[in-house]
């Protein structure tokens, strides 16, 4: 054995890389003197071999520690195992010999504790949330501690420290853009890896640059109900980001986000991620996480596997997950949220984040349920059971009290879909029932007016019963709502209203039927009267512009392509846009009501065009209808005061023209008294081979072709 500290042949390969300066030829470790009674942290054999090793796959972050077990003997070890594994099955998905549970060597009881490891740290987060405090028995309650809070708790000083209070910093008006002199409307674009914001600036015919950010967000962008913030995603968690200067105003952690979604006040914020299973026998599972909007800290964990969250409606097709998991209760300040199960709604309360009166809603076989817009009243579909003996039903419950306060049951249903008034003034209830052989179906619609004493209900049927419902939609503020229906690609067109316009006389009622329409999708006007009917994706981007209350077409126009429409907040302005399911045509087109262009922008990679929406009006709907009656006397005033705008800001475009003008002609004239001076001195140094000096003049023509040649074109 060679000597120590001096290098053999080929022993100089093993230190290559090291850092260099260390003297490593020479290096003698026996000269190496350690102070006495200090092992410098570095545990010796002995100590390693006792110490009983945790090895995790995934790391600490995934592990979790429950306490207060019962302490069983060498018998009931496994059983408990078992009950323990189970349980916390339940948030997540448990590694393969996760569940370690210590046992005294002396007495071979177990030590009242475990070990389990997850197979992600969102999991391990979860089964804290949901478990900690678990009752197992009389005298078991559990306590889950994270594996990595060990750590952070130990780090706290045993004395109080008072931090620092923190400076004030105001912050920027959320309702800014509200203000706008001109009254005009701001929407959000994300094309490659820009997001701009504009202006829409219909009198001058163009969009209006506010601000303009690349890589600002790693999938979309989203506005807040109230249009207050801008929510962008990214790996690490959520933003949100408002004022003038779209500064940060709050993060949400949360890893892998892939969708969020507000609470009808913006009080509240949910965000979803999925967890892949860790070998191909295990199930999906999703983590959901509830956040205040305005301080940021999460108020409840939701996890487990997908399949128990995509039951009924909340499945797509294909059995995944359909998006929003959750829904909000509308007309009660954020109170209460639900989710479907199976057999049951559970139906939760804020700011506690808990079951109402902690048990679900529980209702055999249902379906699909939908909250009204402007009250804490939702409405719930259950399937026919017992083989087809019991029939389906159709149930208006009232939130907190439960109290049913209508119900319609339903024969020979093949399916059903709800679609509540924007106002909460009506129900539609679609419903498809089989035929006496079952061989096909056919369409009638329950409708309930349901802000009027006992709720009664009508039923309609269409002409042609066997027409295929494509749309439906009801008229914001009004009562009205048009339907798409029909077989092959011109679908019919029939407007209903359930009370006479005139006569104010109750009862559905036919308004009109246009046939043959080149359209697949309505999309009222926020304000009613007018709606545009669109042709798009399949039907290559046909738009028909219409009023409702002259049922006539305003105009008929076509944006090639078109995937999707949507109004500004006014209802004055409507936009369409192509984006980048086609890799030809991507941009938007912004139109007036009357289906008049405006203007329009190309955009490459074009991902999404957002308006952003506008707080609720503090009018009554009744001061908002008086309004309206009295446009007129107002519109005089306000055309003049647009016209003076729009002549201040001609006047400000002129005067900043002009001082780019003043700006160019002075640099001009800098530039020619230089050339002067400079021709000068070259004579001065030259002489008369100055004005010899080589140079040419040449004019270049380029020549750039749009489409084909007309030779070509003609032969095709």
């Amino acid at each position: 054995m060679a000597a120590a500290g001096v290098l053999q042949p080929g022993e100089e390969k093993l230190f290559e890389g090291q850092p260099k300066g260390f003297p490593f030829e020479g290096f003698q470790l026996e000269d190496v003197m350690l102070p006495e009674d200090d092992d410098m942290g570095i545990p010796s054999e002995d100590e390693i071999d006792d110490e009983e090793e945790l090895e995790t796959e995934s790391g600490f972050g995934s592990v979790i520690v429950v306490d207060n077990l019962p302490e069983v003997p060498p018998e009931k070890f496994a059983k408990l195992s078992s009950v323990v594994h189970k349980i916390f099955s339940k948030a997540g998905s448990i590694r393969p010999d996760g569940l370690l549970m210590p046992i005294d060597e002396a007495t071979k009881v177990s030590k009242g504790f475990a070990f389990v490891e997850f197979s992600a740290p969102q999991e391990a987060m979860a089964a804290q949330q949901l478990l900690n405090n678990y009752v197992l028995d009389k005298r078991h309650t559990f306590v889950v501690t994270l594996f990595d809070d060990f750590e952070k708790y130990a780090r706290v000083p045993l004395e109080y420290e008072a931090p620092e209070p923190k400076p004030f910093v105001a912050t920027e008006n959320l309702q800014a853009w509200m203000v706008d002199r001109r009254g005009r409307d701001q929407f959000a674009t994300r094309w490659g890896d820009e997001t701009e914001v504009f202006w829409n600036d219909a009198a001058r015919g163009l969009a209006e640059q506010v601000y303009k950010r690349s890589f600002w967000t790693e999938t979309f962008v989203a506005w807040s109900p109230h249009g207050s913030y801008l929510a962008t995603m990214h790996r690490q968690g959520a933003a949100i980001w408002g004022g003038p200067s779209f500064s940060r105003l709050q993060r949400f952690s949360h890893p892998n986000v892939r969708l969020i979604q507000f609470s009808p006040e913006e009080t509240y914020v949910v965000t979803y991620s999925p967890v892949e299973p860790a070998n191909p026998r295990e199930k999906a599972g999703l983590v959901l996480n509830l956040f205040d909007s305005r301080t940021g800290r999460k108020l409840r964990n939701f996890a487990g596997s997908a399949e128990d969250y995509a039951v009924g409606a909340a499945a797509a097709p294909g059995g995944a997950l359909k998006w929003p998991v959750f829904q909000w209760a509308g007309g009660c300040g954020d109170r209460y949220f639900a989710r479907l199960g199976r057999g049951a709604i559970s139906v939760y309360e804020t700011p506690e984040m808990g079951l109402l009166d902690k048990r679900s809603l529980k209702l055999e076989g249902v379906q699909d349920f939908a909250w009204s817009p402007a009250a804490p009243l939702l409405c719930a579909y259950q399937a026919e059971g017992a083989g087809g003996n019991l029939p389906a039903r159709v149930s208006l419950i009232r939130i907190p009290d439960r109290t049913e306060l209508r119900q319609k049951n339903l024969f020979s249903v093949s399916d059903v879909r709800l679609f509540w008034h924007p106002q909460g003034d009506y129900l539609a209830v679609q419903v498809d029932r089989f035929t006496k052989t079952r061989k096909s179906t056919y369409t009638s619609f329950e409708l309930f007016s349901v802000k009027e004493r006992d709720i009664p209900m009508e039923v309609l049927e269409l002409a042609n019963k066997g027409d295929k419902i494509l749309d439906l939609q009801w008229e914001p503020h009004g009562s009205r709502f048009a339907v798409l229906h029909g077989e092959g690609p011109r679908p019919n067109f029939s407007l209903y209203a359930m009370k006479d316009m005139r006569t104010s006389a109750k009862g559905v009622q036919l308004v009109g039927t246009q046939t043959g329409k080149q359209a697949n999708c309505i999309f009222w006007s926020p304000q009613g009267k007018f709606l545009v009917l669109g042709g798009l994706k399949s039907m290559t981007g046909q738009l028909e512009f219409f009023s409702a209350d002259e049922f006539e077409v305003l105009n008929a126009a076509e944006h090639f392509m078109c995937t999707d429409v949507e109004w500004d907040p006014t209802g004055r302005y409507v936009a369409t846009a192509v984006n980048h399911m086609h890799q030809m045509e991507n941009g938007f087109k912004v139109w007036l009501f009357n289906g008049q262009l405006l203007y329009q922008q190309a955009r490459e990679r074009f991902y999404q065009f957002l308006w952003r929406p506008r707080a609720p009006t503090l009018l009554s709907r009744e001061a908002e209808a008086d309004l309206i009656k009295r446009l007129k006397e107002f519109s005089k005033r306000y055309d003049e005061e647009d016209n003076a705008l729009l002549d201040e800001l001609d006047t400000g475009i002129m005067a900043e023209r002009q001082r780019l003008m003043d700006e160019w002609e002075e640099w001009y004239k800098g530039k020619a008294e230089w050339l002067a001076w400079a021709a000068e001195g070259a004579s001065k140094v030259l002489g008369a081979r100055a004005a010899e000096l080589p140079f040419t003049v040449e004019d270049v023509e380029v020549e750039e072709m749009f489409g084909k040649p007309v030779e070509e074109v003609l032969k095709a």
